[in-house]
């Protein structure tokens, strides 16, 4: 089974940074977003040296049991293994998450697709969730640092942004002005706005969040590298991955594991333990 650990260690011994920016259509931030969908999943599978379109394919399937659509998170599911979302940027600012808030567990009760939810043989209510977030700078195809942060590193728990959600809409109800509904996956829509009745105004949530070269510069801050590949997991479920993956990239010297603290993004008063794992050129 796939995970993080062979992923990584794929990258470095395959050493690459330049992503395959798609070409097709105008709108160049998705066609980048694309390239390095291609990247992750030549990583997860281990097929930067194939060059049979065919066999990759059979790769990607017999690696990833989901490919997402543009619309919904994730993006891709292991196969009985962790949920990805890929995120890039050209620059090291926030991250645009749109209407998906961030998480720290990956819930088949989200509004994620059907086909989602029923990926796999047996039904699973929960997975783990890997964001991959790449910075390709402006006006540049090559891909400058690559990070890869656990949910539960990275976001509060559900109900934290529920709450959020669910008192915004109690207070669009409040409202006398205009007519609101509030039973809708959006905020709400404003309705019957013209005298027709015939226009409607969607109220729609749009999450963003720091990227992590900004919450954890104080584990690495990047400075003249010309590539940079960095995972932060939670200790727990670096132990859970196979032994045999653990001893393997224990073992490349170009890679620097270490054990870290981070502050607990549900109380920051508490610290998680992780493995920092760090390849630089």
């Amino acid at each position: 089974m796939a995970n993080i650990l062979q992923a990584f260690m794929n990258i470095v011994k395959n050493y690459q940074v330049n992503v395959n920016n798609v070409t097709n259509g105008n709108n160049r931030a998705n066609n980048m977003g694309e390239g390095l969908e291609t990247y992750i999943k030549e990583a997860f599978s281990n097929t930067f040296l194939e060059s049979d379109k065919k066999i990759k394919k059979q790769k990607f399937r017999d690696t990833f049991s989901y490919e997402g659509s543009k619309t919904r998170i994730p993006d891709l599911i292991l196969k009985d293994g962790d949920a990805i979302e890929i995120k890039k940027t050209e620059v090291l600012g926030d991250l645009q998450l749109n209407s998906s808030h961030p998480k720290a567990i990956l819930y088949s009760s989200q509004n994620i697709s059907d086909e989602c939810k029923n990926c796999e043989t047996s039904l699973w209510t929960e997975k783990d969730i890997l964001y991959a977030m790449g910075h390709i700078p402006k006006k540049s195809k090559t891909l400058k640092s690559l990070w890869f942060v656990y949910g539960v590193c990275y976001a509060a728990k559900e109900d934290v942004y529920q709450d959020v959600v669910d008192e915004i809409k109690s207070t669009l109800k409040t409202t006398n002005d205009l007519q609101i509904d509030t039973d809708c996956k959006e905020l709400g829509k404003v309705k019957n706005i013209d005298s027709l009745k015939i226009t409607y105004l969607r109220i729609r949530g749009m999450w963003v969040i720091k990227h992590p070269s900004k919450i954890f510069d104080d584990l690495y801050k990047q400075t003249n590298e010309s590539f940079s590949l960095i995972a932060v997991i939670p200790v727990e479920k670096y132990n859970s991955f196979p032994l045999e993956d653990r001893e393997k990239i224990a073992n490349i010297d170009l890679i620097t594991i270490t054990d870290e603290e981070i502050s607990d993004p549900n109380n920051a008063a508490n610290a998680l333990k992780i493995k920092l794992l760090l390849f630089k050129v």
